[in-house]
């Protein structure tokens, strides 16, 4: 009776304790999966960005040195290999603030046929990128802690993943788009 009771105790704890350690390894798959689509989407954001950019500087409705300088970092942004990523995005944030916090930039794009929808384009661009790369980081620091466990390092759960890494890049919008 006795060993009966210790081999169903113990039959118990090992069921309890696979049971567990499933549910840790599906959570970090999870996790692992909605940090592809945060990636995703803020590879499309950034990609949406560059492309209202590029529509804008071709638009001949800037002056040919804003043109060019707008269209050149809109490039780099999109030709910059994965190391120097971050900083070309960075650069092309920077250069947008430049450009878009001009004096009456807004209002005279806006009077121009065609800007209030390149300026409506920009600003939801320009927003999609932020609340994209919040996300993403946000779901990296949840994958890395994830990770950081105990039992998940023991037992590899995460398997052969990259550890993940957090985006950052300054995508402060322009002082004008955020007033309004």
């Amino acid at each position: 009776m006795t060993s009966t009771m210790i081999v169903l105790i113990v039959g118990i704890v090992v069921v309890l304790t696979a049971v567990y350690i499933s549910w840790r390894a599906g959570r970090l798959d999870r996790l692992h999966i909605r940090l592809e689509l945060a990636q995703e989407s803020l590879d499309a954001a950034l990609m949406r960005r560059r492309a209202v950019v590029l529509e804008l500087a071709g638009s001949r409705l800037l002056d040919p040195a804003t043109s060019l300088v707008l269209a050149a970092a809109a490039h780099e942004a999109r030709s910059a290999g994965p190391e120097e990523r971050e900083h070309a995005e960075s650069d092309l944030s920077r250069t947008l603030r430049a450009v878009v916090d001009q004096d009456r930039f807004r209002e005279k794009l806006s009077e121009s046929p065609g800007g209030r929808e390149l300026l409506e384009e920009l600003d939801a661009a320009v927003a999609k990128v932020v609340y994209s790369r919040r996300f993403l980081n946000n779901a990296v620091g949840v994958t890395r802690a994830a990770q950081d466990r105990w039992l998940a390092r023991t037992l590899r759960l995460a398997g052969h993943t990259e550890y993940p890494q957090f985006f950052e890049i300054d995508d402060n919008p322009p002082a004008a788009m955020a007033t309004e």
